[in-house]
């Protein structure tokens, strides 16, 4: 069996499969590696994140994640860890976006929220949590959806812990 490499305690067969070290606070904190992320820009709703290792640095280096659409406006020179290609500005001729003016001092206070459940409700839910039910279960037995059940029994934790 293995054994940790910080406080010899044994390891978890699967543990040791990836790991030398056991779960403890002192060893997790002696022995973990921080991971380098890097944030590969593939399109413009959303970035990939990729663990930065050496197979990584080739893709980027050899230009895998670039944009196609937009290959002859990239430039191809080194990657430097830890740096993005800053976003296109606006185009020439055209003002950015700004927000729309409000007047000073004059705010509308936000409506209340409006729950779709009586309290009776969320307490049932908060009880049926508490006894291991799980929330299709809690909604099917109050007659509502997973995810109003789901609320109810945070909102009913957050009111407790008040």
């Amino acid at each position: 069996m293995a054994k940790c490499v910080t406080c010899g305690s044994e390891l978890h067969p699967e543990r040791a499969e990836k790991y030398n070290y056991c779960t403890r606070r002192e060893c997790r904190e002696q022995n973990a590696r921080p991971l380098t992320i890097a944030a590969v820009a593939v399109n413009k709703s959303a970035d990939q994140y990729l663990v930065l290792d050496e197979q990584t640095r080739q893709d980027l280096a050899a230009g895998k994640y670039q944009d196609q659409r937009k290959s002859a406006s990239v430039s191809t020179g080194p990657l430097r860890e830890g740096t993005r290609a800053a976003p296109a500005g606006p185009t020439p001729g055209t003002r950015p976006r700004t927000k729309p003016r409000t007047k000073p001092g004059r705010r509308t206070p936000a409506p209340p929220p409006r729950r779709a459940w009586t309290k009776a409700q969320e307490d049932l839910a908060l009880i049926y949590s508490a006894r291991g039910m799980r929330p299709d279960e809690i909604a099917e037995r109050l007659g509502v959806s997973r995810s109003t059940a789901t609320e109810m029994i945070l909102a009913a934790r957050s009111r407790a812990n008040r």
